[in-house]
């Protein structure tokens, strides 16, 4: 046996042993890692990684390397999700993924899994079906319940069910629901392959965490912030379209990636990098996931799981 073989066996003897105590999740359409960081503070070890855009890799790798430097390090961190085989993916307990929501081509038409073919659900579905996780998380924003007059949703709903025999639990959650001081109303979807599962939704907290003007550190003229996007900065505090401009100490102040990162929940230990313009910084944040709920949910998870294996 080569050294370097004999290397790459121990290190996935080491990487084996590490994740038999705990749960592991995949990080599919993984942004700067909010699933990552927060599925981790639950208590789970990330086992694979894949994103695309090549700026968002290097905020995560920035910062997530240091949490799982052997999923890095085995290769385990790959760009399009489309180009991967599913049957290269290290096994695992949990998929999570923030998905685009993209057209599905025939929806409402149940033609059932190739009806997906075009989408980024599609590849979803391929590893779900061909790994059969213990359960999944998906995330994406509210309009997906009405996406195409509601077909989208129940097209992914009766897949889910109905071909790949996995509960489904919906829920819109709010990042203000868990301390945040934005609203932020996302579709959050949990499902469990031991259907037999009673999945419930953790409780919203009853106050905020912080208001806009800890953010700022400053006297800000809304407690609760708007929403982070992706787009259109740069409006006057006047205009309707407006979403990072705030009066702060009576002064116009304009959001920015400090600010952003506060408001989504990020540790205060997570940066971007010095290369990263701001402009890349904020549309990174506005796709990207309200670290605290998603935490919460993950922690429901795992709880709920663990509760049911011990029934066996």
């Amino acid at each position: 046996m080569s050294y370097q073989l004999s290397l790459l066996l121990q290190q996935k003897t080491r990487i084996k042993n590490k994740f038999m105590d705990k749960f592991r999740f995949i990080d599919l359409f993984a942004g700067i890692g909010g699933f990552h960081i927060a599925f981790h503070n639950a208590g789970a070890e990330c086992t694979f990684i894949s994103e695309w855009d090549a700026p968002a890799q290097k905020t995560y790798r920035h910062n997530l390397y240091k949490i799982s430097p052997e999923t890095f390090d085995s290769g385990n961190f790959v760009g399009d999700i489309t180009k991967i085989n599913s049957k290269n993916i290290p096994d695992f307990d949990i998929l999570t993924a923030g998905f685009p929501c993209q057209p599905f081509s025939q929806a409402g038409f149940k033609k059932g899994f190739k009806e997906t073919r075009g989408t980024l659900f599609f590849d979803i579905v391929k590893i779900l079906k061909e790994k059969k996780p213990k359960a999944f998380f998906l995330e994406n924003v509210r309009g997906l319940l009405n996406h195409d007059d509601g077909k989208t949703f129940e097209t992914i709903e009766r897949i889910i069910t109905k071909e790949l025999g996995y509960s489904f639990f919906p829920q819109i959650v709010k990042a203000s629901d868990f301390g945040l001081p934005q609203h932020r109303p996302r579709l959050f979807m949990v499902g469990f392959k031991n259907t037999s599962i009673d999945f419930k939704f953790p409780e919203p907290v009853k106050e905020l965490k912080c208001t806009m003007s800890d953010i700022f550190g400053g006297k800000c003229n809304k407690e609760i912030g708007y929403t982070l996007r992706v787009g259109g900065r740069g409006s006057k505090i006047t205009d309707r379209r407006n979403w990072d401009a705030y009066r702060v100490n009576g002064k116009i102040v304009q959001l920015g990636p400090k600010e952003g990162l506060k408001m989504q929940g990020f540790p205060d230990w997570f940066e971007f990098p010095p290369t990263l313009s701001g402009a890349q910084a904020m549309k990174q944040l506005g796709n990207s996931v309200a670290v605290p709920a998603i935490q919460a949910v993950a922690e429901e998870m795992i709880k709920t799981l663990k509760k049911y294996e011990k029934r066996k």
